[in-house]
C-alpha cells in the first residue's frame, strides 16, 4: 500500500494514497499516531468501558451507554451498510485497520496510557459507528422532555414550555453563505463556527485527504473517516449546523417480570416479551457494576425497570391498560414558541465525554435517583429503527465536484439532523436540512408519552426536509427558520440577527472580512436585563447601587475580555438569576428530579433560569413586582461587594479533558458570552468558567482555496508536550485564523512510501 504523509508548518497531516481505501486507512493510522488517548477514550466510551481506567466517576455514562445499547447498534448499521453498500463498508474496515496499525505507536508517544494502565484495544469495522453514535446520542437533547415532565408535574402544565432556550448540555453553532455577487472575488465564500463542549484534544482534526479520485480538506471528527461536517474539495464546499430537530422519543413504559426471569412490557396490543441480559462495568479503584438491559418494542429502557414499575402498583398480574387520557398532546400556542419571547435552542450538542459544565449537580438540584417517578423509559431513535446512519454519504461527500454532488450525497444522511450549506465554483448554491425526522403525535415531541397508547407510533416514512434559495447571503445558527416544521425549541435570534446584519452591512466580502464576523462580541441578549435595570428607579436606589446601574446604562454591550463593564454586567445577572432562582414559585423544582445522573445537565433549576433569564424577566410565575424587586436587589448586592473584575478575569477557557492534568487557573480569560457571534458560554450565577465555545473556525474560498482559513482551540496534535498540541491556541484565543496550505512543495514530507 503506497502512502505518502505530509506535514505543514502547524503539523496538520496532509495524505496522499493511490486509491480511497488506501487513503481511509492512512487517515486511520495518522489520526492514531496524533490521537491515540483521544480515539481510545472515545471507543470505550461507546463499549461502555471508560470506567475500567478512569474511575468512578465514569460509571453513569457506561451505565447509560450499556442501556441504550450503543455498541449493539453500531454493529446492526454496519451489518445493514455492508449489506446494502458494501464499498463503504469496505472503506469504514480499512479506516479501522489504518487505526489498528497507528495505535502501537501512538499510544508510546501519549503519557496517559501509561498512568491509567490502559491498554490499546481492537478497532471493529463498526467501531466508527459506535464513536459517531456516543458523541451524538444526547446532541438532540431528549432530557430536555424529562426536564418539561417535571416542570409540567411540579409547577403546573401551563409552564411546560417557560424554560424553552439552551441549557447547560447545549451549544449553538454558527454558519453563513455568501454569494459570489457579495464578494470580492465574484465567487462564493462559506465561514461559521461549530460551539461545543471544548475538550483536550479537540473535537475536530484538521486534515488534507489526497488520491487520484479527490482532493479534499476540512475538519475530522477523530475516529471518523472522512470529513461530514466541513469540507473543500477545491471545486466545493460544505458546512453544517444543528438543525434542533426533534427525532428521539421517550416512551414511559410498564414492565412486568415474568415467572421466568424474563420481562414484557404493556404495548397498544397488549403485553409483549422484551429482551432482557446483564452486562458488568468494570471500575477501576471501585466494586464492578450490574447493569441490566431491557429493551422493549419501542427502544431500550434507559431509565427505571421492572421493581419500580412493579412498585407503582403494575404487577405481573395486571391486565393491559387503557390508554392513559392524560398523557395527550400538550397545549402550546400555534408556533411553539414562548410566552413573552423566543424560543431558544436545548441542551443538544453535548460533549461526547458528557462533560459538567462546572456546576454540580447537587448545586442546582439535579437529580441522581434511580427510579423514574415509578415507573421506566424508553428511548426510541432512529438509527435503532432503521439500522441507518447515512454513512454511505462520507464518501460521497468526498468525491463531491458540485453543490449537486453534496445534495445528492445527502439525501441518506441520517443522524445527527443538520442544516446544510454548500457552495461550488460554478456558483451553486446550497442550504437545505440533512437527516431523519420521525413523523409521529406533536406530543411526542414535547414530553414523555405512554408506550401503550397507539398514538405515539412512528409512521412508516420520514418527515421531508426544508430546503431554500439563498438569497445575496444566508445564515445558519440554530434559530427558528429553515427547520423549524422539524423542532419544538430553537436557538434565541440573536446570533442569527447580528450575523446578517454584519453580512447585510456590507459588500466586496474577502476571506480576512469573513473571519472578522466570528469575532463580534456584542451580546444582543443583554437588553432586556439592561431594560430592567433602567426601570429601576435610581432615586430608590442607595448611591453605589444607583453608580452600577449608570454604568450598566453606559456600557456598549461588548462582551470584551478586558472590559470592566461587561464583568460589572455578569456580576449582576449571575445575582439575578440566582435570586431568580431562589423566589418561592420555583420551590417546587428545587427537589431533587429522579432520573439517572447522566440527564442531570439538562434537569438543573438554575442553569435552566440563567438560560431563560430572557423570558422569566417579562413573563413566568415570578410576578412582575418581585422581578422588579430582584433586578434592584442584585444593583444592591454588587455596589455593596468588592467591584467585579473585568470580564476574561473570570471567563476563562475551562475545557475537558478524560484525564485532568493541569490546574484551572492556568486556562487563559476569553472574550464572548453565549448569546454573541463569539460565542463562549457559561453558566450564569453559577460559574463564569466557559466549557463551551468554537470547537473550530474557517472560512472556505470557493476562489481559490489557499485563501480559506482555518483553527482550532489547541493543535493538529493530541500529546502533551508536541509543538503542534497547542500552537494554535493563542491565535484561537485572539480570533485569529490560519491560512489553509494546499501546496505540496510547501508541505514536508514525513514517511516514504511504505507497505502496510
Amino acid at each position: 500500500m503506497s502512502i505518502e504523509v505530509y506535514r505543514d508548518a502547524r503539523g496538520i497531516p496532509h495524505l496522499r494514497a493511490g486509491d480511497p481505501r488506501e487513503l481511509a486507512f492512512a487517515q486511520g493510522r495518522v489520526t492514531a499516531v496524533d490521537r491515540a488517548w483521544q480515539l481510545e477514550v472515545e471507543r470505550c466510551r461507546a463499549l461502555g468501558t471508560s470506567a475500567a481506567f478512569l474511575g468512578p466517576e465514569s460509571v453513569d455514562w457506561d451505565v447509560f451507554a450499556r442501556r441504550v445499547r450503543l455498541a449493539d447498534t453500531a454493529r446492526r448499521c454496519f451489518d445493514r451498510l455492508d449489506e446494502r453498500d458494501p464499498e463503504t463498508a469496505d472503506w469504514l474496515r480499512a479506516y479501522a485497520d489504518g487505526v489498528g496499525a497507528g495505535l502501537a505507536e501512538g499510544a508510546a508517544r501519549a503519557p496517559e496510557f501509561a498512568a491509567t494502565g490502559l491498554v490499546p484495544g481492537r478497532w471493529e469495522p463498526w467501531t466508527p459507528l459506535a464513536v459517531w453514535l456516543s458523541t451524538h446520542i444526547l446532541f438532540a437533547g431528549f432530557p430536555t422532555k424529562l426536564w418539561r415532565e417535571e416542570v409540567a408535574t411540579r409547577l403546573g402544565a401551563e409552564w411546560t414550555e417557560l424554560f424553552a432556550t439552551d441549557g447547560p448540555g447545549t451549544a449553538g453553532s454558527n454558519g453563513w453563505v455568501v454569494a459570489g455577487e457579495r464578494t470580492a472575488s465574484g465567487a462564493a465564500l462559506i465561514a461559521g463556527d461549530p460551539h461545543r463542549f471544548i475538550e483536550d484534544p479537540g473535537v475536530y482534526q484538521q486534515i488534507r485527504l489526497s488520491c487520484p479520485e479527490y482532493d479534499v480538506v476540512g475538519l475530522a471528527v477523530p475516529g471518523i473517516p472522512g470529513l461530514p461536517h466541513f469540507g473543500h474539495t477545491g471545486t466545493a464546499a460544505w458546512a453544517i449546523t444543528n438543525a434542533m430537530a426533534d427525532y428521539q422519543d421517550v416512551y414511559r413504559e410498564r414492565l412486568r417480570r415474568t415467572a421466568d426471569g424474563g420481562v414484557e412490557a404493556l404495548g397498544p396490543t397488549g403485553w409483549h416479551p422484551a429482551t432482557v441480559h446483564t452486562e458488568t462495568v468494570e471500575v477501576a479503584g471501585g466494586e464492578p457494576v450490574e447493569v441490566e438491559v431491557i429493551e422493549t418494542e419501542r427502544g431500550p429502557v434507559i431509565a427505571g425497570g421492572p421493581e419500580e414499575a412493579d412498585a407503582d402498583g403494575i404487577g405481573a398480574g395486571d391486565a393491559p391498560a387503557e390508554p392513559d387520557p392524560g398523557n395527550g398532546p400538550v397545549a402550546a400556542d400555534a408556533d411553539h414558541g414562548l410566552p413573552g419571547g423566543d424560543a431558544g435552542d436545548r441542551p443538544a450538542e453535548t460533549s461526547t465525554s458528557g462533560a459538567p459544565t462546572g456546576v454540580g449537580a447537587g448545586e442546582v438540584g439535579a437529580g441522581r435517583g434511580p427510579a423514574v417517578g415509578g415507573a421506566a423509559l424508553s428511548l426510541r431513535y432512529p438509527p435503532r429503527v432503521t439500522g441507518e446512519l447515512g454513512f454511505s454519504a462520507l464518501p460521497a461527500l468526498l468525491a463531491a465536484r458540485s453543490v449537486g454532488d453534496v445534495d445528492r450525497a445527502l439525501d441518506g444522511w441520517v443522524e445527527p439532523v443538520n442544516v446544510v450549506q454548500a457552495a461550488d465554483t460554478e456558483g451553486g448554491l446550497l442550504h437545505r436540512v440533512a437527516g431523519h425526522v420521525p413523523v409521529r403525535d406533536r406530543a411526542n415531541s414535547l414530553r414523555v408519552v405512554p408506550a401503550w397508547d397507539a398514538r405515539h407510533a412512528w409512521e412508516a416514512e420520514p418527515a421531508p426536509l426544508p430546503r431554500a434559495a439563498v438569497e445575496g447571503h444566508a445564515v445558519m445558527a440554530n434559530a427558528r427558520g429553515l427547520a423549524a416544521p422539524l423542532g419544538v425549541e430553537f436557538a434565541p435570534p440573536h446570533r442569527a440577527a447580528r450575523i446578517d446584519a454584519l453580512l447585510s452591512a456590507g459588500a466586496g466580502w474577502t476571506p480576512a472580512a469573513t473571519a472578522a464576523v466570528h469575532r463580534d462580541t456584542d451580546n444582543p441578549s443583554a437588553a432586556r436585563l439592561l431594560d430592567a435595570v433602567r426601570a429601576a428607579d435610581p432615586a430608590a436606589l442607595p448611591p453605589a447601587a444607583a453608580a452600577v446601574r449608570e454604568r450598566l446604562l453606559a456600557w456598549d454591550r461588548r462582551m470584551d475580555a478586558d472590559s470592566a463593564d461587561a464583568g460589572l454586567y455578569a456580576a449582576v445577572r449571575g445575582a439575578v438569576v440566582r435570586r431568580t432562582a431562589a423566589h418561592e414559585a420555583f420551590r417546587p423544582l428545587r427537589e431533587p428530579a429522579p432520573y439517572p445522573a447522566v440527564f442531570a445537565p439538562w434537569l438543573a433549576l438554575g442553569p435552566r433560569v440563567a438560560y431563560a433569564l430572557e423570558t422569566l424577566l417579562v413573563a413566568g410565575p415570578v410576578p412582575a413586582g418581585d422581578m422588579a424587586r430582584i433586578v434592584r436587589e442584585a444593583l444592591e448586592e454588587i455596589a455593596a461587594g468588592e467591584t467585579p473584575p473585568a470580564w476574561g478575569v473570570t471567563h476563562r477557557l475551562a475545557p475537558w479533558q478524560a484525564l485532568p492534568d493541569e490546574d484551572d487557573a492556568q486556562w487563559p480569560g476569553l472574550s464572548g458570552d453565549h448569546d454573541c457571534v463569539l460565542s463562549t458560554s457559561s453558566v450564569p450565577g453559577w460559574t463564569d468558567r466557559s466549557a463551551r465555545a468554537s470547537a473550530a473556525r474557517y472560512v472556505w474560498d470557493l476562489a481559490d482555496r489557499e485563501r480559506s482559513l482555518w483553527i482550532v482551540p489547541f493543535g493538529a496534535s493530541g500529546v502533551p508536550g508536541d509543538p503542534h498540541h497547542r500552537d494554535q491556541l493563542p491565535l484561537w484565543l485572539r480570533g485569529e485564523l490560519t491560512p489553509v496550505v494546499t501546496d505540496w512543495t510547501r508541505l514536508k514530507r514525513e514517511h516514504h512510501d511504505r507497505d502496510h
